[in-house]
């Protein structure tokens, strides 16, 4: 009898859980298309170009998620505005898709000046361009290297390779415009310090190199002992004969910190 009675209660046990497994499935697929929206489509708003925060509060009172993807510079769009949006606009969605944002930086990345010099103009705009860059003013001066980099600056001062600077930035270049057409005497450089002839050299449009002895230690101040060309070209005795050098081309001189009289070393080293 008593097991019986207790076959009978473990059956009404399992009839009761079998009951409320029924009920909670039935409750769960019934609040289903509550709990998923089912059949509830919205079209999402446009909201490029806007402010994320008001992006994102007009997304979230449609009934959207928002969740920002990513962020990148484009120096013509607003700081902080949404430049992509996924889904696209107008896209018909369910009421609770997540929005995913693109937006503006705030703040340009850094990027690192490269070295140009020796470029051609179009390759080194181009360089400038995949940087992020831009290019400023262009001037020229007398150099063999025609319409090639001859100084990169950055507000007005020349920037040295590596030096980091905000993507968006504008570069200035110092081009060549090749060799002028007219020829001058070649100047005698012999006896002068270092500083003058660079200015005498920049006023004439002539290139220079330079070669230091190891005892120099005051390059400015240190003086010519040296110059190729010379100043007088070769000729029969108690001829002379000037050399002659056009805008944009090269003199090599040569510092100490000796001075050597012009007079005596005109000829000296032709």
């Amino acid at each position: 009898m008593f097991t019986f009675l207790k076959q009978k209660s473990l059956m009404v046990n399992v009839l009761i859980v079998l009951f409320l497994v029924a009920i909670i499935i039935l409750l769960f697929f019934g609040s289903l298309d509550s709990l998923t929206k089912h059949g509830q489509y919205k079209k999402v708003p446009d909201v490029t170009g806007q402010n994320i925060e008001q992006a994102r509060k007009m997304l979230e009172d449609k009934g959207f998620e928002v969740e920002i993807q990513d962020s990148i510079y484009i120096d013509t769009f607003p700081k902080l505005a949404v430049v992509k949006q996924i889904p696209e606009p107008n896209a018909t969605v369910k009421v609770n898709r997540t929005i995913y944002l693109t937006i503006n930086r705030s703040q340009p990345p850094m990027v690192e000046m490269p070295n140009l010099v020796g470029f051609t103009l179009r390759n080194a705009q181009m360089y400038l361009e995949n940087l992020g860059l831009y290019l400023g003013d262009t001037t020229f001066r007398p150099d063999i290297a025609k319409n090639a980099v001859l100084e990169q600056r950055y507000k007005g001062e020349v920037i040295k390779t590596g030096t980091k600077i905000f993507m968006g930035s504008t570069i200035d270049f110092v081009l060549g415009n090749g060799v002028g057409d007219e020829e001058m005497l070649v100047p005698n450089l012999i006896g002068k310090k270092y500083y003058e002839v660079q200015s005498l050299l920049k006023g004439l449009g002539i290139n220079y190199t330079s070669a230091i002895d190891e005892d120099v230690t005051d390059t400015m101040n240190a003086f010519i002992y040296r110059q190729s060309p010379t100043k007088y070209a070769p000729a029969p005795e108690g001829e002379k004969r000037f050399n002659k050098i056009k805008a944009g081309q090269n003199m090599d001189i040569y510092l100490s910190v000796k001075q050597v009289q012009a007079d005596s070393t005109a000829t000296e080293f032709q």
